[in-house]
């Protein structure tokens, strides 16, 4: 992080306008709602599932191929689920806790079902050219941590052992999410 994701996301803010920054989140977070519905509907949770099917087909459509979140503007909730909260929401313990190079803090279990997450995203059958398709996962993840790049100051001035700190709350959070709520 410090060496790699931290200073792309910085050189991301400063080289890329707000209104760029903006649009990019949504249309990322537009392919991450088909799994979210399914793993809502694998949880049981129908109301959810068919929520996550609406954004999809209101921001691909109304929300210009989801550059613009209107689902979440007419009342629908956008839900964060994956597969290591399925898992999760059955029973499985969520085993030891890991640090994973890139992608931060993990369980066993969560990074267990990454395979599932990445096969179930339809990003990969929607954008056939590879390198567009990398690219896009690439600025992704750039743009999400330029989005957390107020928290490190705070997870600093907060934190005696930083380690530990972030190790439960990642572990509460996912708990949290779980069992929503």
């Amino acid at each position: 992080d410090q060496y790699l994701l931290k200073p792309a996301a910085k050189g991301y803010v400063a080289a890329v306008p707000l209104p760029a920054r903006v649009a990019f989140s949504p249309f990322v977070g537009n392919f991450g709602d088909l799994p979210n519905a399914l793993n809502n509907l694998l949880q049981g949770r129908f109301s959810s599932a068919a929520s996550d099917v609406c954004r999809v087909l209101v921001n691909s459509t109304l929300g210009v191929l989801g550059f613009v979140d209107v689902a979440s503007e007419m009342g629908l909730e956008k839900h964060n689920k994956d597969f290591g909260q399925t898992l999760g929401y059955w029973g499985m313990k969520s085993g030891p806790y890991l640090v994973l190079p890139l992608l931060g803090p993990s369980t066993l279990r969560d990074a267990a079902a990454l395979p599932v997450d990445y096969l179930s995203s339809p990003r990969g059958y929607v954008i056939k050219d590879v390198p567009v398709r990398n690219s896009i996962s690439g600025v992704s993840v750039i743009d999400t941590r330029a989005n957390l790049l107020g928290t490190d100051t705070t997870l600093d001035e907060a934190a005696l052992d930083k380690y530990s700190f972030l190790r439960n709350f990642y572990l509460q959070r996912r708990q949290s999410l779980i069992y929503e709520g």
